[in-house]
């Protein structure tokens, strides 16, 4: 009788166990199933997410692509429409000045008009250069942005100090990025920071090249520009986010301004 019983609680006691470790199973195996279909759902998201950002970085840069475009388009008119027309004024101009039957006060008219259209044909040279650099796609980026520091510093109280690497597998699409990042943080430093003197490094690195802008101007509210940028800050923005980089800005009144650019290896 009493092995009966013995056996019986061993029958119990060993049931227990196996439902016991049924229950654990059953446990686990639900606890790896969310687990798993957890994942899925959060690579599933990811995936979204990084879709979306490819399709808005698609978007910038045909965005961008047509602003250059169109920047190219202007440059072209200028110097083929009016530049050559105004090159036309110039040498009647100067035919009519060595006429010697013409009076004092005709010679004076010719030269106001040769004054004028000097003028105005050194300004559409340097609208149609910003426009479209044609020295960039000749030399490469290190020369273009020298000359661009030559060209806001010649004949004016502005100083720039700059160090710029060589950035030999940029290709020339992304070279025009940086340029354009490079004379958009100049304009704003000197039109709404009011600066004097700026520093620029542009340095390669492991993973890509950095940028650092530095003025001396009366800066800005971080916390503003966080939430409303201007355009030029915009254009930057879209540039970085083309060139798979990261900004950095650090800015107080009355300290000037940091400009930090950190881009990877999209760009080479």
């Amino acid at each position: 009788m009493e092995e009966n019983i013995f056996a019986s609680h061993e029958q119990i006691i060993g049931a227990l166990v196996y439902s016991l470790i049924f229950l654990v199973l059953v446990t686990l195996g639900l606890i790896l199933f969310f687990y798993y279909s957890r994942k899925k759902i959060i690579e599933k998201e990811v995936e979204k997410v990084n879709i979306k950002l490819d399709h808005q970085k698609k978007i910038l840069q045909t965005t961008i692509n047509v602003q250059e475009k169109e920047r190219n388009r202007i440059a072209q008119d200028l110097h083929d429409a009016i530049s050559s027309k105004l090159n036309v004024v110039s040498l009647t101009t100067n035919v009519l000045l060595d006429d010697e039957s013409i009076n004092i006060e005709q010679k004076e008219a010719l030269n106001h008009i040769l004054d004028i259209t000097t003028r105005t044909l050194e300004s559409a040279r340097k609208i149609a250069h910003e426009l479209m650099p044609p020295i960039l796609d000749k030399f490469g980026l290190k020369v273009a942005l020298e000359e661009l520091f030559e060209e806001f510093t010649s004949n004016t109280s502005i100083k720039i100090n700059h160090a710029i690497d060589t950035l030999e597998h940029l290709n020339k699409s992304n070279e025009l990025h940086v340029f354009r990042i490079a004379q958009e943080l100049i304009n704003n430093a000197l039109t709404h920071g009011k600066a004097d003197q700026l520093e620029m490094e542009l340095k390669k690195n492991k993973l890509g090249f950095e940028l650092i802008f530095k003025d001396n101007g009366v800066g800005f509210d971080i916390t503003e520009h966080k939430k409303k940028s201007g355009i030029g800050l915009q254009n930057i923005k879209s540039r970085v986010a083309i060139l798979n980089g990261q900004l950095f800005v650090e800015s107080s009144k009355k300290t000037g301004s940091i400009f930090t650019i950190n881009c990877h290896s999209y760009g080479y």
